[in-house]
């Protein structure tokens, strides 16, 4: 085009023939000058015209690939957990209706007895923890829990928030549902559903609630970022009604607290969870990612087996950065097989159990509250911190009080649920022993992930990408374990702020 342009200045202009000369021939550089401007103005048409149509071209085919792109979802699908046979008729009752905590003379009466016939086995010399609960440390919790554990306090301390029930797919779900006390004007409150796992329960999430619903009492600076809280009982978990059929799993679960909270009147909401409270709420981003705003979660189990896999982990122990992994990564994986084959089985005896055959030993505990304690407080030890082990006390009062410990083991003796919380195993593990089934289900909305570094297991976040596949922030967390909640309440609750915060600013 230039070429041209050049070559119409060089020749001389004729008029077509029979037309009057209008040139001016006495004035080249007038034409010249006139043949600059329409270039010009050519130039600038095109400058603003391509550019535009390529934002338009480019706009359609991300269009069109997004559109084409659609993400695979778990079927909601329905169910019924009540006894007997569903109801042809009828609506279900979708009343939210207040719940209180309450106790009895006759039922601490009976938790004393039973703790008086406590019948003790002496332990191995030396054996700290390594055998399971120490006996020698046993008998100072229960004589503490007999002589000095006030379980009517206790029960003013659960009921400092207020606590409902309702009825669906046939069972009673119980939650606590904490509003803040004060929103400054134009700050927007998010709903947070925070999800427990075992052997714990909604009493995890006791200490880092008022962190999250009122941040700036409790020398939180980030009070640009506000929640109300909701947190159910797992059924068959302590105040939530056990399934009464075979089968309840974790998709279930999430299925159920999704009606819990379109119940509430929330549409769009965050998601939190550790141990089972990780997979429920991973479920729950598979099975309707539009209701979900964001998903955090501080326990990551990704199984993932193949040769790439064992190439990772081979090169990982001796140049992390080839295969992704960070110095972090590096210091928290190796030994690979001391940290991720050995302390694996010697943590997990229990779920064997747990997978199989439950209501075996769980009568057992449901029976006796010392064998319950026993059971329930040694992961309290050393799924805290591994060196525990070696503790004759498990360390467990270096991060817990007594009466926090037994408060929550203490929720699973009064609700007789311990059976039905290691069903929860079965029901699962049944249908997938590699807890893997459902990954192929990518995760596609904004995630966060902070892994504290006592986990049971520990997720690269190379390996985390795998199955997350938008994670908005991975933290390597100072310190902590499996119960993060209940351990360290304002390292979880400045981590899930600081998500938010950037899941909001997207």
């Amino acid at each position: 085009m230039m070429t041209a342009t050049k070559s119409s200045l060089t020749a001389p202009l004729q008029p077509p023939a029979g037309a009057p000369d209008t040139s001016d021939t006495t004035n080249p550089q007038g034409e010249l000058e006139n043949l600059k401007h329409r270039s010009f103005e050519y130039s600038q048409k095109n400058a603003v015209l391509v550019p535009v149509a390529a934002l338009g071209v480019g706009g359609m085919l991300l269009y069109w690939l997004r559109s084409g792109r659609k993400i695979k979802t778990i079927d909601m699908g329905d169910g019924w957990w009540g006894s007997g046979e569903r109801p042809l008729r009828g609506k279900e009752d979708e009343s939210i209706r207040p719940f209180k905590i309450e106790t009895s003379d006759i039922e601490i009466e009976d938790l004393h007895r039973r703790l008086d016939n406590f019948r003790f086995t002496p332990h191995v010399e030396g054996a700290a923890f390594h055998y399971g609960f120490n006996s020698s440390y046993l008998q100072k919790v229960v004589a503490y829990w007999r002589n000095q554990f006030d379980w009517r306090k206790q029960v003013e301390v659960l009921n400092k928030y207020p606590h409902f029930h309702t009825t669906i797919e046939g069972i009673d779900i119980h939650f606590i549902h904490v509003k803040p006390s004060y929103v400054p004007h134009g700050r927007a409150v998010q709903p947070l559903l925070m999800v427990h796992g075992w052997p714990g329960s909604f009493y995890e999430f006791y200490k880092i609630i008022p962190l999250l619903t009122e941040p700036a009492r409790h020398g939180l600076n980030e009070g640009d970022v506000v929640f109300e809280v909701i947190c159910p009982s797992i059924p068959g978990y302590g105040f939530s009604e056990a399934p009464h059929q075979k089968g309840f799993d974790s998709i279930a679960t999430a299925r159920i607290f999704h009606k819990l909270m379109n119940r509430l009147g929330f549409k769009e909401y965050y998601l939190q969870g550790g141990d089972w409270g990780s997979r429920i709420t991973t479920n729950m981003a598979q099975m309707l990612p539009q209701s979900v705003k964001g998903l955090h979660l501080n326990c990551v189990f990704i199984s993932k087996q193949g040769l790439g896999r064992l190439i990772c982990i081979m090169l990982g122990a001796y140049v992390p950065w080839l295969v992704g992994l960070s110095r972090e990564d590096a210091r928290r994986f190796y030994p690979f097989m001391q940290k991720n084959v050995y302390d694996v089985l010697r943590e997990s005896g229990y779920l064997h159990i747990q997978g199989t055959k439950p209501d075996t030993a769980g009568c057992g505990l449901n029976d006796s509250p010392v064998g319950l304690a026993a059971y329930i407080l040694e992961k309290f030890s050393t799924w805290t911190d591994k060196s525990f082990l070696y503790k004759d006390d498990g360390g467990l009062e270096s991060k817990y009080s007594l009466d926090e410990l037994l408060t929550n083991v203490m929720i699973y003796w009064v609700t007789s649920s311990i059976v039905s919380s290691m069903r929860y195993y079965k029901e699962n593990l049944s249908k997938d022993p590699s807890l893997n089934a459902y990954s192929r289900y990518g995760i596609y909305v904004p995630t966060g992930i902070a892994a504290f570094p006592q986990e049971i297991l520990h997720t690269p976040h190379v390996w985390a990408k795998d199955v997350y596949k938008n994670i908005i922030t991975y933290s390597y967390m100072p310190r902590g374990g499996h119960f993060a909640a209940f351990e360290e309440p304002k390292l979880l609750a400045q981590d899930i702020m600081q998500f938010v915060r950037k899941v909001e600013q997207l």
